[in-house]
């Protein structure tokens, strides 16, 4: 038995007592046989791993994403969508010299409304996938608190067979109160698992508002899932989200569901006939499939093993990457131009008295709108001759 030597308060009782809800136990510090309890024997065998270290340099943090180490590929990502203006320059320089090992995955984006399955798809398809000998990576984002801004479902919970896979990456993140709930930094947290060897990225949306459009523009293969007998085939008539699907997949074709799905199929077949297809030459089509029992998701795989080799074949692949680089280019511009505006000195002096006069029915929107992009470009304007003095004042000297 082990010894203890214990310190207590002069009026704890020695033994339980009827009056006192609990008695004091011996703390660890005073246990000479460390071989009883639920002590750690690593800790006093001396062989603890060193604690890990806070800050990684940029070598260490491209050299562990390009090994496949998950641990610093959480690390970086958690680097790259760090909001702090001190890691921005460092993410940045990471993600450079990441970029010439990036592109070579299949990108398939995977939407649909609450509860059609489309977490369940994800992790029956990634088993399937990660059989075949594929690395498979799931970016999805969360519904976020209002209160906490943190993730509300754990996709790591959902996905409780994937996520234990050493083939598979998941990482869920908050959707931040973002338009439609996709991420700012989704597409560098691709790129970041792209070149740690993951050549299937799986991006899952929240399936609420306009995410579809961003994620569209973010993937090779859309994919839109769908019930039915829940009342969800009146999703059909919303002619926006089907234009941007390559695969409408209807879940959950089973049991007593089997012949209700067959009839969504044929319905949703008749509607596509009336819709142009989201990628040129690509005949998109609707599919059955079961999570539950794994039916159709083979017979899905092979077609968006067919759409590569179609779209490889006719450009349309490659065309696709292009305009996406650029349509990113343009986000970034418009999201630098946003954070220039807002965090002028000029500009936020100037604006709580904008705002009241805009209140008060003063000013009209437009016009204090007007009147503050003004200011702007005068200082903008202002800031441009003294650089370009200083220039000239350089070239005299």
């Amino acid at each position: 038995m082990a010894e203890y030597t214990t310190s207590k308060p002069s009026w704890v009782p020695e033994e339980p007592n009827e009056k006192f809800a609990c008695s004091v136990m011996g703390g660890i510090e005073g246990i000479k046989d460390t071989t009883v309890g639920n002590i750690n024997p690593m800790l006093t065998s001396g062989k603890m791993k060193p604690k890990r270290r806070l800050i990684m340099s940029e070598d260490e943090y491209v050299n562990g994403v390009l090994k496949g180490d998950r641990m610093v590929l959480s690390r970086a990502i958690t680097l790259i969508e760090s909001n702090s203006s001190k890691h921005f320059a460092k993410a940045q320089r990471v993600l450079q010299r990441l970029l010439p090992h990036t592109g070579k995955a299949l990108r398939i984006g995977i939407t649909g409304v609450p509860g059609a399955g489309k977490s369940t798809i994800i992790e029956v398809f990634g088993n399937m996938l990660c059989d075949a000998g594929h690395r498979v990576a799931v970016l999805s984002v969360d519904p976020t608190s209002s209160v906490t801004k943190g993730s509300i479902l754990g996709d790591k919970t959902r996905m409780g067979t994937l996520s234990r896979r050493k083939e598979a990456f998941i990482r869920p993140s908050p959707a931040g109160g973002t338009l439609g709930g996709v991420a700012r930094k989704s597409r560098e947290t691709m790129l970041m698992c792209e070149a740690a060897g993951y050549d299937i990225i799986l991006i899952e949306t929240v399936g609420v508002g306009q995410s579809e459009t961003t994620v569209r523009s973010m993937v090779d293969f859309f994919m839109l899932v769908v019930l039915t007998g829940a009342g969800d085939d009146l999703q059909g008539i919303k002619k926006g989200i089907m234009e941007l699907a390559d695969a409408i997949v209807i879940n959950k074709a089973d049991g007593d569901n089997l012949l209700k799905a067959k009839v969504a199929r044929g319905e949703y077949e008749r509607m596509i006939e009336y819709i142009r297809p989201a990628t040129p030459g690509w005949p998109t089509h609707a599919y059955m499939c079961s999570a539950y029992t794994k039916f159709g998701l083979p017979e899905l795989w092979k077609v968006i093993q067919a759409f590569k080799e179609m779209t490889t074949d006719s450009g349309v692949f490659k065309k696709r990457r292009q305009h996406q680089l650029l349509e990113w280019m343009n986000s970034m511009i418009d999201e630098h131009l946003h954070s220039l505006f807002f965090e002028d000195p000029v500009i936020t002096g100037r604006m709580p008295e904008v705002k009241e006069a805009v209140l008060k029915g003063i000013v009209s929107p437009t016009q204090a709108v007007k009147e503050l992009v003004g200011m702007f470009d005068i200082e903008r304007a202002a800031y441009r001759s003294r650089d370009f003095l200083r220039m000239e004042d350089k070239k005299i000297k």
